[in-house]
């Protein structure tokens, strides 16, 4: 069997399979459907500083080839993270990443500061995508300065290994990626939700109560896999793809495109076994092209 380990950072992980956060709960949501040991790591749900409700329903819509989702980062917040989920998360040696959001910089350093201590939680992925309260509700992650100020708050706050999830709805992705890079970022990951929308003829009304919300699954691929080729070519450190994959194949086409790991998002919905199949087929494919470490197919593209 071929070498499957790879490296994020200072975050080694046993094989590139990872979960996307939002779509996996706390990991032991699906440990009924799989060996949660077998993945590279689980991302945990979204986690706040404060509990957030989230949107009021409908906040999910399935479209061709693809689901709209305005969940609204619900969640207990940080503190019932730490004291209730994580001690149960121990049993397992997967890597735990937790997922990390807010509406201030001073939230980010806060949740940062406090997941640092816990041992078994060696990374942490930054969720850029979230609107700044203080500055009209833009989004951190649609401008470099704003990428950038999240990035160096967290790096500060959070001395192993930091990921930024970065958003699709910018004028250039690769740009985004070199600032965040700039201010000591390990690794990013992409891409996030595209902006979409659905609307019921009959009713004349939109699906989803906040009227927009965040497109995933196939239908986006195409456009994950420019931008994680886009942005390996624009930065140094680990590329982590996502967007759309619903199988191995999927997931070797990311790391041909430049991704060092791949996350499982939407795809868990419809078949909650697809994360352990990616890493068979991972296996198959390196053996079937002669492969001995998944690590020399990275970015042949």
């Amino acid at each position: 069997m071929a070498n499957l380990n790879v490296n994020i950072g200072n975050l080694s992980l046993k094989n590139p399979v990872l979960t996307a956060s939002g779509t996996f709960g706390y990991g032991e949501e699906f440990a009924d459907f799989i060996d949660l040991n077998r993945l590279g790591g689980f991302i945990v749900k979204g986690t706040t500083l404060e509990p957030r409700q989230g949107n009021d329903y409908p906040r999910m819509v399935e479209t061709p080839s693809g689901m709209l989702n305005a969940v609204g980062l619900q969640n207990k917040g940080v503190e019932y993270f730490i004291s209730e989920i994580y001690p149960r998360l121990l049993q397992y040696d997967s890597e735990i990443i937790v997922n990390i959001s807010g509406s201030s910089i001073d939230d980010y350093r806060k949740v940062a500061e406090m997941l640092a201590p816990l041992d078994r939680i060696r990374a942490i992925e930054v969720n850029i995508s979230c609107p700044n309260v203080k500055s009209g509700g833009m989004a951190f992650g649609t401008t470099t300065e704003g990428a950038a100020s999240v990035t160096k708050a967290v790096r500060e706050a959070f001395p192993k290994t930091l990921i930024v999830k970065l958003s699709p709805n910018v004028t250039s992705i690769a740009d985004i990626a070199r600032a965040v890079e700039a201010e000591g970022a390990d690794s990013v990951s992409l891409i996030n939700t595209l902006m979409g929308m659905a609307i019921d003829v009959e009713r004349q009304r939109p699906y989803l109560s906040t009227i927009t919300g965040g497109l995933s699954g196939a239908a986006v691929r195409p456009v994950a896999v420019r931008m994680v080729w886009q942005v390996s070519k624009a930065v140094k450190i680990p590329v982590i793809g996502l967007g759309g994959i619903m199988n191995g194949r999927d997931a070797i086409e990311f790391m041909l495109a430049g991704a060092r790991a791949i996350e499982v998002g939407t795809a868990n919905f419809i078949n909650p076994a697809v994360t352990v199949e990616i890493v068979d087929y991972m296996n198959d494919y390196c053996e079937r092209h002669g492969v001995k470490d998944i690590n020399e197919i990275v970015g042949m593209i």
